[in-house]
């Protein structure tokens, strides 16, 4: 099928100034993109006409953290990734996902990431590597695939978690050497690179002597290291550069998820952090990042527990806090010293807002605080967290109220900055980043505030993240590439959902194509998914298709 979109503002994605232009879709891919009124009468000859005039036609958005690893294949019409415009994703973040896994494993992830995802019983897993993981997101269902295009990083916790268990401890040579054998096969089945979860278990109990042999793995095969590094609170510049060193040393490419700088002791020191990777970018260390156009953080309410009390995975957690003296001392390590899962930091109870509860009977307490629940219960804060973690079986979703403006909008001018929205899309309330991202950025801080130019905005959304997952011919609006195309009003353009109502379609977005089928048309969604896994190939390029 043909479609001519006509009497665009053509922004490219390269960051170069608008123009009109009309465009040419040719099936998946874009046919010709020339100025305004130039097309021959040959090549007008269409099944479709768009008069985009008015509106801003851009490359789809890339979503470079994401949490869809499994509401991709649960979901799947995906309306709150399509509905701001993300036509690809980057799954397996933070160092925790399903592939790849044994049995073992895959019961101790699902259960541990139930708050990031859900996990439904009656789920068919029926995949154990990383390349049969893509190849269920590349099978067709109910006569489509995917909803987005999907790229994804082997999670390092749960390569560790199958090799060594979920307890803490240092490997051995041997253990070492398999971790790395794992690694490996999963770069070579398609994965683009490497995630860890550094304030997770069972990730951060590697030491970087563990995690550097694993980057020198990921970076001899071209892919790259996106690292939720140990601390966003106290300690975090140190947490940072323990990053850089890591990519200095091994070679590997190192992109830092939701870099920020979060909690009281961080507020206005943006500027540290910027300095820091400005001079290793200058000594040609390869760095990029992504942010959330927002201030407070998500996660699981178990997150906040001291690493040791976690070790062992969930019914090891759930007895230590079953038992008074250990969580006595779990009780100590929270409010008095801060736990290296709450970045070293003594939890805030009242920042912590519950967000989503596997178990029904909490129901009543999402929306509300540690402190709030506390109050309303006549019991002390630790108490309530003690309580719901135990009732919940740690499954618990919270947003954490923690981030400075100034700080998130000094990072996202960086010149190596890209969008990911670390939207999760389960929970009763979960944050309006996995429904708001992309919009924010261009009505909020593009169009209202003037941060960026929308040129600016566009490229740091599309074509410089399309470079660092090394896309074969997508990312950028230019002939012979994949039809990800979005056309948005500039001028309405926004984020509709909030902390209240997350679950809201953004407003001005008319068209989203992925692959050249129209998800989105005329502002309504069609149902249509032509979404494909994204492979890293053997030349280095990621591209779909069997390896």
């Amino acid at each position: 099928m043909k479609t001519l979109i006509s009497n665009a503002t053509l922004v490219d994605g390269t960051g170069s100034d608008r123009r009109p232009a009309d465009i040419l879709l040719d099936g998946a891919v874009i046919a010709a993109v020339v100025d305004a009124g130039t097309l021959t009468a040959a090549e007008t000859v269409a099944d479709r006409v768009i008069d985009a005039t008015g509106l801003v036609l851009s490359p789809g958005f890339i979503d470079m953290h994401a949490h869809s690893d499994l509401q991709l294949l649960v979901n799947r019409d995906h309306y709150a990734k399509l509905s701001q415009g993300v036509t690809t994703e980057l799954l397996g973040q933070d160092g925790l996902s399903y592939a790849p896994v044994d049995d073992a494993t895959l019961a101790g992830v699902r259960e541990k990431i139930a708050g990031w995802n859900d996990n439904p019983a009656d789920f068919d897993w029926n995949w154990r590597t990383v390349g049969e993981y893509l190849d269920r997101l590349d099978a067709i269902h109910d006569g489509g695939r995917i909803a987005t295009n999907a790229a994804y990083l082997v999670p390092q916790g749960t390569v560790r978690a199958m090799v060594m268990g979920f307890a803490e401890g240092n490997p051995t040579p041997e253990q070492q050497q398999q971790m790395q054998d794992v690694v490996r096969a999963a770069m070579e089945e398609g994965a683009v690179g490497m995630s860890s979860g550094l304030t997770y278990t069972p990730g951060m109990y590697a030491q970087t002597e563990e995690l550097a042999g694993l980057c020198r793995a990921v970076g001899e095969l071209g892919g790259f290291y996106a690292p939720h590094h140990r601390s966003y609170g106290k300690g975090a510049l140190g947490a940072y550069a323990e990053m850089i060193g890591l990519s200095r040393d091994t070679a590997c490419a190192l992109h830092l998820s939701h870099a920020t700088m979060n909690f009281a002791e961080n507020k206005g020191r943006a500027g540290e952090l910027l300095e820091l990777i400005d001079q290793a970018l200058d000594q040609g260390v390869d760095i990029t990042l992504d942010t959330y156009p927002y201030l407070p953080g998500a996660t699981t309410l178990s997150a906040i527990l001291p690493s040791w009390a976690s070790s062992g995975g969930t019914e090891a957690t759930l007895a230590r806090l079953a038992d008074p003296e250990t969580r006595a001392k779990i009780r100590e390590a929270v409010e008095i010293y801060g736990s290296d899962g709450c970045h070293g930091v003594v939890a805030e109870w009242d920042t912590l807002e519950i967000s989503g509860v596997q178990n029904a009977a909490l129901a009543g307490y999402v929306g509300k605080t540690i402190r709030d629940i506390a109050g309303d219960t006549n019991q002390e804060p630790f108490d309530v967290f003690v309580r719901i973690l135990t009732e919940d079986r740690l499954g618990t979703g919270i947003l954490q109220h923690v981030g400075h403006e100034e700080n998130v909008q000094a990072i996202m001018k960086h010149r190596t900055h890209t969008g990911g929205s670390d939207g999760l899309l389960v929970g009763a309330k979960p944050h309006p980043r996995a429904w708001g991202t992309f919009p924010r950025y261009l009505g909020h801080y593009s169009r209202d505030l003037g941060l960026l130019s929308l040129e600016e905005t566009v490229h740091h959304l599309s074509g410089r993240p399309a470079a660092r997952l090394k896309l074969h011919n997508r990312g950028l609006v230019r002939e012979g590439y994949a039809a990800d195309v979005v056309l948005f009003d500039p001028e309405t353009i926004r984020d509709e959902a909030t902390f209240e109502n997350p679950r809201q379609a953004a407003s001005g977005i008319q068209y989203v194509f992925v692959n050249g089928a129209a998800a989105i048309d005329a502002g309504q969604a069609t149902g249509a998914r032509a979404g494909r896994a994204l492979r890293r190939s053997s030349d280095g390029l990621t591209r779909e298709g069997q390896q």
